[in-house]
């Protein structure tokens, strides 16, 4: 692993609405790249709490990414949204996401080591339980957190919300000890129905704790009240799934952290 150098922000801010939430920006590095990523913590209470890194979409580090952290923090975690992308770096149009996602999909361990850059961050802070530490993410971020899980990164879970299931080798997986839940769209055209049987094989394999979560009439991007209206093209917010799935996370939360 490449030296880590941590530059938080000093300045913090209070979130409109968010009561004792407070948000800060964070820079740090991974190897020559600067990143920039987004903390987020009741600050109501001095107790150590567990953390949840938060991966985004291949848009980047946007305002989706942002509030969930921020939600996370009002559930009592210690959230932090890290950057794949670097500092400053911000994503135009679907051409520009694909191209920056597909870097770290053709490179899969750079892609488990920028994840893994974030991660340390999470776990040095001072209010975050290092043992008691999950992963979220979405889309390009929730075949981020799988990767970290294959990895076998120090995570108690991970939590991928449409995300894609592949990886180049799944019959080279190793036991994988992190508890994995997957919440995915039951008619999600972005994810072969190939891919996902050779994801539970893989997970069978590898011995994990795993389960899988279908919603009916669900398509990619559920969760993105951004992603639009229109199944029909393969991306769109679904309501019902967005709120299920979360409640889905929190109970998983739940028990792997009590």
């Amino acid at each position: 692993m490449k030296t880590l150098w941590i530059a938080v922000a000093l300045i913090l801010w209070a979130v409109p609405s968010q009561g004792a939430v407070v948000g800060a920006a964070v820079d740090y590095r991974h190897g020559d790249t600067i990143l920039e990523g987004y903390l987020a913590y009741d600050d109501a209470s001095k107790d150590v709490r567990p953390g949840v890194l938060v991966v985004h979409e291949w848009y980047g580090v946007n305002d989706h990414a942002r509030k969930r952290a921020e939600q996370l923090a009002q559930l009592g975690y210690v959230a932090f949204a890290l950057d794949m992308y670097g500092k400053g770096v911000r994503v135009a149009d679907n051409k520009e996401a694909g191209a920056l996602a597909g870097k770290f999909k053709g490179d899969r361990p750079l892609m488990r080591g920028r994840a893994s850059a974030g991660l340390d961050v999470l776990k040095k802070h001072s209010l975050v339980d290092p043992k008691r530490v999950a992963a979220i993410g979405y889309c390009f971020g929730g075949t981020t957190v799988l990767e970290l899980a294959r990895a076998g990164a120090d995570v108690t879970g991970v939590v991928s919300f449409h995300g894609g299931l592949d990886t180049p080798s799944p019959d080279t997986t190793p036991p994988i000890r992190a508890k994995v839940l997957v919440l995915h769209g039951a008619d999600d055209p972005l994810v072969p129905v190939a891919e996902i049987a050779a994801f539970q094989e893989e997970m069978r394999r590898a011995g994990a704790d795993w389960q899988m979560i279908y919603y009916g009439g669900a398509v990619h991007s559920f969760s993105n009240p951004q992603a639009g209206a229109d199944p029909s093209k393969g991306v769109a917010y679904n309501e019902p799934a967005d709120r299920r799935s979360w409640q889905a996370m929190k109970l998983f939360f739940d028990e792997i952290f009590k």
